[in-house]
């Protein structure tokens, strides 16, 4: 198992909205197609730049090696669930920094490698029905001649414990697959890449 799994709960309760640093809970009066007045609960992030319409990125990095194409991934604990979670790099935008900046700098320091963004997905909500919470996936390009690519470092703060490796994109399904076997937990946007290879597979596309 990862090293991450030496995390653990010490304590889950309530949170006193005073001392809510990154999000706050929110109750929606809205009215329904018939003319009904509801009520929703939901979250929100409170740490969004005011200049920006997303909170944050999701990298997607294929390394090309010489077994073929993969994908590169990380372990990190989350205490929400108590496990710890297959992701691609991430991270929240910094005021006054573009969606490619963003990514192109988290990738650099989640995995160390140095990288320039290629392409940008249409805006992407994670949980809509309980939050608002909103990311780009940005395709980051690493080229593997590069020297600063050979021995990559990452540049972690000292509340970060991310661990990264690498997975072939041909057998992704499968490998997430196992991982779950295992007691990792695997996040959505790893799953959601994994189903759209499988899916081109069988409609061969």
């Amino acid at each position: 198992m990862s090293k991450n799994a030496q995390s653990k709960i010490i304590s889950r309760g309530p949170l006193d909205p005073s001392e809510a640093k990154w999000a706050r809970l929110v109750k929606t009066t809205y009215s329904d197609p018939n003319g009904v007045e509801r009520t929703w609960e939901s979250s929100e992030r409170t740490t969004r730049p005011e200049t920006c319409e997303i909170d944050g990125v999701g990298i997607v990095t294929i390394l090309n090696k010489e077994t073929g194409p993969e994908l590169l991934l990380q372990k990190q604990y989350r205490p929400p669930i108590d496990k710890v979670v297959i992701e691609v790099p991430a991270g929240l935008i910094d005021a006054g920094e573009t969606v490619e900046e963003c990514a192109v700098r988290e990738l650099k320091e989640e995995t160390g490698y140095v990288g320039v963004a290629e392409q940008t997905s249409s805006v992407m909500f994670n949980d809509p029905g309980f939050c608002n919470t909103n990311l780009n996936m940005v395709h980051v390009r690493v080229d593997m001649s590069l020297p600063e690519n050979q021995n990559p470092k990452p540049e972690l703060e000292d509340n970060e414990f991310i661990e990264c490796f690498t997975v072939p994109l041909s057998t992704l399904f499968d490998e997430l697959k196992r991982l779950e076997r295992e007691g990792y937990a695997i996040d959505a946007r790893v799953g959601t890449i994994a189903e759209g290879i499988e899916l081109a597979k069988r409609f061969k596309l």
